[in-house]
């Protein structure tokens, strides 16, 4: 019986373990998007116990505690810092056979050199334990970062961030790059009317440019894709429940806006057109400045009327959408296509049935210009586990070119998730290995760990050609 994370967690085989420990575990990192704060980055800030560097921001943690009848006072409530803590303790081992049950462990081996389990009667040492290293400099978030490896980091900024941090971070460098990517989702969210006026004013302000009607507001966005070009940003994001393609023209985009403004209802087809024109006209700036541009498909969030009033967005209250994806994704990028105007692209889906429609679809538009131009991105959020990650590699290997797979990101809010790589490429070896060890693939390790390090790292430098930045 093989002993619970160890070095060789994961990797069931001796090929695996070679493929492992010999190509893929000292390659840099590369997280082209996460949710980390610059500012926090920037500052180079301390965090005052691991209950504010671990479960601050972390729906996923919380939304295991909620599943296991801790009180929401405990979750985003007013309970101590330690508390907290001690109940995610006590959440932690009933989260057997779920993925946070290895990221927990991996990062407390990882970061703090841990390797007791969490749980009730292990919560006070290790809270103390952790809590002084992270109030000492050698545990600053420059240092977690840097103790990773880590090359390149790009954040997820709105248009209207004005990116000092960025700046701050450019001009004192600590050994890692820090670059902003542009998620303009705000910027088109006809289901929060209010809430959209008020953003078009914050980029009126912004913008210095007034909102008089819809080629104004284009302007202003423009602008602001030129300032986050001019500020390092070769990455835009957008978080859709779907890609839409409605077809629309100029003069009705005109009167939506002008609706917009005026505070009357859109009908339902109106507000997919105002998206559907929104999504065009940030591929065709995308690829005007050969960005790399990035589509997570497919969530439905805020499901909880009662949570949101609570606890508001992004607090663990959402899930897998199931809504058609295909035709509108295709009618979408075959438009940018046909007008030789589509970007490098990355394609996520969070429905595990859109898998193997995903890498077929990526796979329509690669024009041969560029390896893997158009990719069927790694495994997202809900489906960021081994299964899910497994079931994403077999089936990119099946439908398209594995070999050209951009690697691992860690779409995470907290400086501890960077051994969400790790567990990874570990998968990623074990996969090759079985087949190898099965007589599908040549016992050649030398190409086979070429591969693997591309897919962890080379293919990532090239696609984003980050050098240039």
């Amino acid at each position: 019986m093989k002993s619970f994370l160890d070095q060789d967690f994961l990797l069931q085989t001796e090929t695996a373990r070679r493929l492992y420990h010999e190509y893929a575990a000292d390659m840099p990192i590369i997280d082209y998007h996460c949710h980390l704060p610059p500012a926090q980055i920037a500052h180079d800030i301390n965090f005052d116990n691991i209950t504010a560097a671990w479960l601050h921001g972390d729906h996923y943690k919380w939304r295991a505690m909620r599943a296991n009848g801790v009180n929401e006072s405990y979750i985003t409530g007013g309970k101590s810092d330690k508390e907290k803590f001690e109940m995610w303790a006590a959440t932690v081992p009933y989260t057997l056979r779920n993925p946070l049950y290895h990221w927990t462990h991996l990062e407390l081996q990882r970061y703090f050199g841990i390797s007791s389990r969490l749980m009730p009667a292990t919560a006070d040492d290790i809270y103390n334990d952790c809590t002084v290293k992270l109030q000492s400099r050698e545990y600053s978030v420059q240092k977690l970062i840097k103790s990773r490896n880590v090359e390149v980091i790009c954040t997820t900024d709105d248009p209207v961030d004005n990116l000092q941090y960025h700046d701050f971070i450019s001009k004192n460098g600590f050994g890692v790059k820090v670059l902003p990517a542009f998620r303009p989702d705000k910027a088109m969210n006809t289901d929060d009317l209010p809430a959209l006026n008020i953003y078009i004013n914050q980029l009126e302000q912004v913008a210095d440019i007034a909102m008089v009607n819809f080629d104004s507001y284009l302007t202003a966005l423009k602008k602001r894709h030129n300032y986050f070009a001019a500020h390092g940003c070769c990455v835009s994001d957008h978080g859709v429940d779907r890609i839409y393609a409605e077809d629309y023209t100029e003069r009705e985009i005109a009167d939506i806006f002008y609706k917009i403004r005026s505070g009357q209802l859109l009908t339902p087809l109106e507000s997919a057109k105002f998206k559907s024109a929104m999504l065009y006209q940030f591929a065709i700036w995308d690829h005007e400045k050969g960005w790399v541009q990035q589509y997570h498909i497919g969530a439905i969030r805020n499901n909880s009327t009662r949570g949101f009033k609570q606890s508001g967005p992004d607090t663990g209250r959402d899930s897998i959408g199931d809504l058609p994806q295909a035709r509108s994704l295709s009618k979408f990028l075959d438009r940018l296509d046909a007008d030789g105007r589509l970007a490098k692209t990355i394609l996520y889906n969070l429905n595990p049935a859109d898998n193997e429609m995903m890498a077929t679809m990526a796979g329509n538009f690669n024009d041969g210009s560029v390896a893997g131009k158009v990719q069927y991105g790694s495994a997202w959020w809900f489906l960021d586990q081994k299964d899910g990650m497994a079931r994403q590699i077999n089936t990119l290997s099946n439908m398209g070119l594995l070999s050209r797979m951009v690697g691992m990101l860690t779409d995470s809010r907290s400086f501890l998730s960077f051994p969400r790589h790790e567990y990874f490429r570990r998968i990623l070896c074990n996969l090759f290995a079985d087949d190898i060890e099965n007589g599908e693939l040549p016992n050649d390790l030398q190409w086979t760990g070429k591969i693997i390090q591309d897919i962890c790292y080379f293919n990532a430098k090239r696609y984003f050609d980050f050098d240039k930045k």
